[in-house]
């Protein structure tokens, strides 16, 4: 009776979801060859290639989609027997802080299969500015704090990834040549500071025509046409666009720091990170 390594179709998943063969091997900690021969063995026991070569890249073909919706079924229930039979089973309070914009882009994403895997943990969500999470003494509040750096530094234990900043506005919205209208959040906010330097060293003028601290308060001022924000591109909100503009220029990147600081949850602590970790990585592929 023939049988599909799980192993293989977890690395095709993850080739399929991250977009591409380096990204994955970075993703399970195994190198691009390996990555490589594992679809290839997959391949060949279903006799059927899976991706198809672009240029430089491997796109995922019909039959490689065909597979990938089955393979993500087969790897939840893989998944779900291994949390089931746990021999621990995971109770607490998670307490965790995060910039607003992260809990409207990721939240939403893992909260449900959090729930679902660990019932009798529960969340507690604060939403702040990075520098506020941060500060000495309020990070004792928190298990687990998602922070902006503005000087990453990918070595770092903490840091999940580095993602680009990106320009942001209503799709409809064009950049005036003389001077750029900003929302932003209030000083303090990493978004803003970059945003203003890299205008400064431009010499490109600019105004602030509305502050928020709330991504909904500044969500709702782009919708209605006050301007453009900076936001990190995984955290791109699905009805605003990224924006290109001869007025705008380039403003690099940012890193997004993971502290896992619960002594009370550690296991609770490390599940929840685990899920943040991986979904961030899919926000950015």
């Amino acid at each position: 009776m023939k049988q599909l390594s799980l192993d293989n179709l977890r690395a095709f998943v993850t080739v399929v979801e991250m977009g591409g063969y380096a990204k994955a091997g970075d993703f399970l900690g195994r190198s691009q060859p390996a990555i490589s021969l594992q679809i290839k063995r997959l391949e060949e026991q279903l006799g059927r290639k899976l991706f198809t070569r672009q240029g430089q890249r491997q796109q995922v073909n019909s039959d490689g989609m065909q597979l990938y919706q089955q393979a993500v079924q087969m790897l939840a229930i893989n998944d779900e027997l291994f949390r089931q039979f746990e021999q621990t089973q995971l109770t607490g309070q998670l307490r965790l802080g995060l910039p607003s914009e992260f809990a409207t882009s990721l939240l939403p994403a893992i909260i449900g299969d959090f729930n679902k895997a660990y019932p009798d943990v529960t969340l507690e969500v604060t939403c702040d500015l990075s520098k506020s999470l941060l500060d000495k003494e309020r990070r004792r509040q928190f298990d687990l704090i998602l922070a902006l750096d503005d000087m990453p530094h990918p070595n770092q234990p903490e840091t999940v990834l580095q993602d680009e900043l990106v320009w942001v506005a209503n799709p409809q919205y064009r950049p005036a040549d003389d001077k750029v209208a900003l929302v932003v959040a209030p000083s303090g906010c990493i978004y803003r500071r970059r945003a203003l330097d890299r205008l400064q060293a431009a010499n490109q003028p600019w105004r602030i025509s509305y502050t928020n601290a709330d991504i909904g308060g500044i969500t709702a001022a782009l919708k209605e046409g006050l301007g453009v924000t900076v936001l990190a591109k995984s955290t791109l909100p699905t009805d605003l666009t990224l924006i290109k503009h001869r007025s705008l220029p380039s403003l690099g990147l940012v890193g997004i720091n993971l502290f896992i600081q619960s002594n009370k949850h550690p296991q609770a602590s490390q599940k929840l990170a685990e899920f943040i970790r991986s979904r961030l990585s899919y926000l950015a592929a």
